[in-house]
């Protein structure tokens, strides 16, 4: 299978690099000519934009930064669409937008599949990211080999929306745990507690999370550098607000959660890194948040596995037995 790979930033480029690490033949594009050059250096075709890559794939993944950037690249790609043709969407978006772009790939014939990713650009880089799929079944059935190459755990989600949907709900979880843990370190600092003494406190307890694991260290080594910055963190909550103010849910911690990031992008700018929101907190109190020993770039340590699909809680043993299936 060819595949086409549009988008080539913090999260596509070690996407791809999955790809083309383990011997997918693989064409790319990005609006950035030395990334590019860069996967060409190292095997990759190139492609002077959507509307050819999908004429010459078989399958199409875009990871870009929003859903404007998607709608654009998959409604230029669309003339090439046909039977055969797969549009990946790999990008964090709207559910309401990728079911409307992924209804226009069916009607000229092709299948469609969402499949954002969660779990850090580090994970991403060694194919050891989790992955939601939304799509029917037989298109994930189709693509489970180009997705568990991509990523370690797999879900079917259900139909396409279920995933995008999961996907900024779990980004909305993350951004809590961010804050919290921005208050814990600074309230700790400000009561005297060590910092070092602190991080293990939080991680070995039932307050511990994978953004703390992760997160926290990079607050504390100073270089905040998750590469992820806070308009991006502002786009996905604000996406889970627009869900749950369509579904008339009466949410009290995420309008906090907007209203810290609009202050923090006032503040320092939308392209601050998100980890920085710390600094409010900071400047309010006078300290430095640091500490000796800590990561300044997150580096997955687990070895790269072949992937698999992750059956639901619950399902599982219904998926197992025909019998309960049945039931």
């Amino acid at each position: 299978m060819k595949i086409g790979f549009i988008g080539l930033g913090n999260v596509g480029a070690k996407l791809a690099g999955s790809l083309l690490r383990n011997g997918f033949d693989l064409t790319v594009h990005d609006l950035d000519p030395e990334r590019v050059a860069a996967f060409v250096a190292r095997g990759a075709s190139a492609t002077p934009g959507p509307l050819e890559m999908m004429r010459d794939c078989d399958a199409v993944i875009t990871c870009l930064p929003s859903p404007a950037a998607s709608a654009a690249v998959v409604e230029e790609m669309l003339p090439a669409v046909d039977a055969g043709k797969i549009w990946m969407e790999m990008s964090t978006t709207d559910a309401g937008e990728v079911k409307r772009l992924a209804a226009l790939v069916r009607e000229h014939g092709g299948a469609a599949i969402e499949c954002p990713v969660s779990g850090g650009c580090h994970r991403a880089d060694t194919g050891n990211i989790s992955i939601f799929a939304g799509c029917d079944r037989a298109t994930f059935d189709r693509m489970l080999p180009v997705l568990t190459t991509l990523g370690r755990r797999i879900l079917h989600t259900g139909e396409i929306g279920t995933a995008s949907t999961l996907k900024v709900m779990t980004n909305y979880l993350a951004t809590a745990n961010l804050l919290t843990c921005c208050e814990a370190l600074v309230t700790m600092k400000a009561a005297g507690l060590d910092l070092n003494t602190t991080y293990e406190a939080m991680k070995i307890s039932s307050g511990t999370s994978f953004v703390h694991e992760t997160e926290s260290q990079l607050i504390l080594n100073g270089s905040r550098d998750v590469s992820f910055t806070m308009d991006l963190v502002k786009k996905d909550i604000g996406l889970f607000q627009k869900i749950a103010d369509q579904a008339g849910v009466p949410l009290e911690i995420s309008p906090l959660l907007v209203e810290i990031f609009d202050d923090g992008i006032a503040r320092f700018g939308e392209r601050e890194l998100s980890p920085n929101i710390i600094r409010r907190l900071e400047e309010a109190t006078g300290l430095s948040i640091t500490a000796p020993g800590f990561l300044a770039e997150l580096v997955d340590d687990e070895p790269e596995e072949p992937g698999y699909e992750v059956i639901p809680t619950g399902l599982d043993a219904a998926a197992k037995s025909p019998a309960m299936a049945e039931e």
